[in-house]
């Protein structure tokens, strides 16, 4: 048949078309002239599935997640004491995750100059989702940096305001978080590559706002440092007014308030950090697969005496995120595996299958208000999982073409736009923002 479902078997050298029903042989290396290197066939492939994704999204629109799933049902079962509450809770939420339709955003600018011409490459949100920092890629190099408000997010509505900055814009920026210095998310810090050594910036949020450029306060504090991969802003008081960096072969705790800095020297490079918010410890994950806590009120020691929990990937740890009660870390590397760990027994738990990952550092969404875990791949597909039970609710393909500099950036809350906000899922992908409500 022109369509055999199995190929016959693989003979070097040669790829075999199953449209065509014969085998042609495959030139060696990147050739351009080339139809036929490994590389475009795989990358054929991942489209002609993009595509045939994206068309069910579309006639699905209105249908349910699978047959005999929907909420009068499942309410009719839950009373009848057909369906325990945890199977109840996880096929609602896969209802309301398999109803999320996606619609594009209009971002507008009072400086015109932003919307839509950079690429982006991060989006965070900050605790209340009242506000989104974006690092965009400029074409010509270096990074521009942007504040959404997504008030404008109403019930009818998709318009959300952008406020950019133009003081810094020739560093490469390899991660953000946001810090609560004089007040909730008051600042950001940034870890970037100039053109090396690397940089950590703190940066007060209102340098964004479109306030008088005349009264705008200056950078909080800047230092040189080697590449920087990682940075998480402590809010336990022990610890007060202090953020890491995750370096080369060493963490960096800095007081931004009275400069005191201290080192701990890692065996690996840091790629993802956390603090815990009800002790003073900071979780590490690294290159070496290795993810390990710091009680950050000791002063240094020599050797790596102070390393308290360690728990092993068999791959480097791209992110961590640690669960509200703080007995469960959530990691993911970048062999595609997304383990839960109990803190108590240094065991994994549960396993979250179906990510795909071998060597960007993406990071995990977990939102356990509504149950769920977010994860973009590398292959630009957006997965969402049910945290109980671990089952993959859904898989929402990227409305670009995949590639390296198109993977997704995603932020998913229960609030978009601050406490009357509406609940669902953005992502910004290529000079696009796009929102998938939730309700």
């Amino acid at each position: 048949s022109p369509m055999s479902p199995h190929p016959p078997e693989e003979l070097p050298g040669f790829y075999y078309d199953p449209e065509k029903n014969r085998y042609f042989r495959l030139l060696p290396g990147h050739n351009n002239h080339n139809p036929l290197t490994k590389d475009s066939i795989q990358h054929k492939a991942m489209e002609c599935k993009r595509l045939r994704l994206l068309e069910e999204e579309e006639k699905q629109n209105q249908k349910t997640a699978r047959a005999g799933l929907n909420s009068s049902v499942l309410l009719q079962k839950r009373q009848l004491g057909l369906l325990s509450s945890t199977s109840y809770c996880r096929y609602i939420h896969e209802l309301k995750v398999n109803c999320m339709q996606r619609r594009k955003i209009e971002i507008h600018s009072p400086d015109s100059s932003v919307a839509g011409t950079n690429n982006f490459k991060i989006i965070v949100a900050d605790v209340a989702c009242e506000r989104i920092f974006t690092v965009n890629d400029v074409e010509h190099g270096g990074c521009k940096y942007g504040i959404i408000n997504l008030s404008g997010l109403g019930k009818e509505s998709l318009t959300v305001e952008m406020y950019d900055n133009l003081y810094f814009t020739n560093r490469k920026v390899n991660s953000v978080c946001w810090a609560s210095l004089t007040h909730p998310d008051s600042h950001l810090c940034l870890m970037g590559i100039a053109e090396t050594p690397g940089c950590a910036s703190l940066l007060p949020a209102s340098l964004f706002s479109s306030t008088n450029p005349g009264d705008r306060p200056g950078m909080l504090c800047s230092f040189k440092i080697s590449t920087a991969w990682s940075c998480a802003w402590c809010l336990n008081p022990q610890a007060d007014n202090c953020f890491s960096t995750g370096l080369t072969r060493r963490v960096l705790v800095t007081n931004v308030v009275t400069g005191h800095r201290q080192t701990f020297g890692t065996s690996s490079d840091v790629l993802a950090q956390q603090f815990a918010t009800q002790t003073p410890v900071l979780y590490n994950g690294c290159r070496s697969g290795e993810i390990f806590s710091i009680d950050v009120r000791q002063r240094n020691r020599k050797g790596q005496s102070w390393k308290a929990t360690r728990l092993f990937h068999g791959s480097a740890v791209t992110s961590i995120h640690l669960m509200e009660a703080e007995h469960y870390l959530m990691a993911a590397d970048m062999a595609g595996k997304i383990k839960l760990w109990d803190l108590r027994t240094t065991k994994c738990v549960k396993q979250y299958k179906g990510h795909y990952n071998e060597y960007a550092l993406l990071p995990l969404h977990v939102n356990e208000e509504e149950g769920l875990l977010i994860a973009v791949g590398q292959d630009c597909y957006t997965r969402i999982w049910s945290l109980q039970d671990a089952h993959l609710l859904r898989t929402i393909p990227s409305p670009h073409p995949s590639s390296k500099d198109a993977i997704p950036s995603v932020v998913f809350s229960s609030r978009l736009g601050g406490s009357r906000g509406v609940p669902g899922l953005l992502m910004a992908v290529k000079q696009d923002l796009y929102h998938f409500s939730y309700n």
